[in-house]
This record gives structure tokens, sequence and C-alpha cells, in this order.
């Protein structure tokens, strides 16, 4: 599964990628180390064009009853999350794009996990396919949260895990944020391995194993 990634790019950069409606983000960069449950970056759609927002990663089901489910709920798998309770209307109702440039995996080396940095050999930014969810509390308080969805790795994901964060092609966007497209079918299409031959991976300073290290871990 993902649970790491890296967002370095100016709020410029992001608003100018994802032609968002407004370049002033609410957002401070660099960032080495976003972990779940943080407030992170992510787009999605408005009749007026692709707005900036901030979700909490880990989704939280319109239907909970508190808030305990979020750490379990970061990732969707591709292959089930149309049917799953937790996942199947923010699938088809509430995709969100969440910007990256980059993310990590840890590859096991007897009884140590290394880690490594995923990014694409072009070193532009990219985006996770999410989608999103409102949640009310007791007390009345609007929760936003999100999830990213995995799939099966490709060959160069395969040499470190079984999994990998569905990458989306910017074509592709459109019809992700479309709340007006339903179709599982047309959704799934789009949930597949990126390129392997477009990713390039490096083995980084297990400084980043710890969360709250804010850190390069290539420069560690």
């Amino acid at each position: 599964m993902c649970g790491r990634f890296t967002l370095r790019a100016s709020a410029s950069e992001i608003a100018e990628f994802f032609e968002l409606i407004r370049d002033r983000i609410d957002w401070n960069v660099p960032r080495f180390n976003i972990a779940p449950t943080q407030s992170i970056l992510a787009v999605r759609a408005t009749s007026g064009g692709r707005e900036p927002v901030r979700l909490r990663w880990g989704l939280i089901p319109f239907w909970a009853k508190d808030t305990k489910l979020a750490a379990s709920l970061i990732n969707a798998r591709a292959e089930t999350v149309a049917e799953k309770p937790s996942f199947r209307t923010a699938f088809r109702q509430r995709r969100c794009l969440i910007p990256v440039d980059g993310f990590y995996e840890w590859k096991r080396e007897g009884k140590s996990k290394v880690p490594h940095w995923f990014s694409l050999r072009s070193q532009r930014l990219f985006s996770f396919a999410g989608m999103w969810e409102k949640w009310q509390a007791p007390d009345g308080t609007a929760v936003e949260t999100c999830a990213t969805l995995t799939t099966t790795p490709n060959e160069l994901m395969a040499t470190i895990h079984d999994r990998m964060p569905v990458i989306l092609k910017p074509s592709d966007y459109d019809v992700w944020l479309d709340p007006q497209v339903d179709d599982v079918n047309v959704l799934s299409a789009l949930l597949v391995p990126y390129p392997a031959e477009e990713m390039q991976a490096e083995q980084v300073s297990d400084v980043i194993n710890n969360a709250r290290n804010e850190v390069d871990p290539r420069r560690s």
C-alpha cells in the first residue's frame, strides 16, 4: 500500500499543472513525509472548474458513528472499491485528485525494511486517484476526509511491493473528477498500473521511517 508521499512543488506550480480556478493554495511546501491522518491537498471539481481543498487522509464513511475507521481506510483496492460499503458511494459520486511528486515504499531485507522513493522520470507532478467523503460529528462539525486507490504493481514496483497507488494520466483527470460519471466499468478502466518505463526509484535514508521527520531522505 502507499502510506507516505511527497509534494515539493510550489503553490503556483501546483495551480498551473492541475489548472485550478485559483492559485492561492492553503499549502506549505515543500513536504517530504506526508502521512496518514494528516491534512493533505486535494483537487475537486466544482461548477466553476477545479478547486484546491484540504482533506484529512483516512476516509470516514458518512454512516460511521465515530472516527475510528479513518486510520484503516487510507487506501482502497481497485478490485473491490465499487463493492466495499466503506468506499462504494464515494467511488461513484465523490472522487478527487491527490497532487504528488513522489511516494515511498519499503522493501523487506531480512529483518529490516528499506525505504525507496518513486517518482516520474520526467520529474513532473502527478496525481493519485482519490475519493472523498463528508462526515458529520455528533456535535455537528463537518469533517472532510479522503482515501487513495491502489492497484497491482508494474514491473518496477513489483521488485519492492505487491501493490502500488493508482497514478492517473492527466488526460483522465476530467473523467475521474466528473460527478456525473458513475459507470463502474468506465471508472475501473482508469485503475491500472502506471507504465514502469515512465517511473524511477531510488533507495533513501531510513530517517523517513518516522513520520515526524520532515527532511529530504535523499540527502540525509
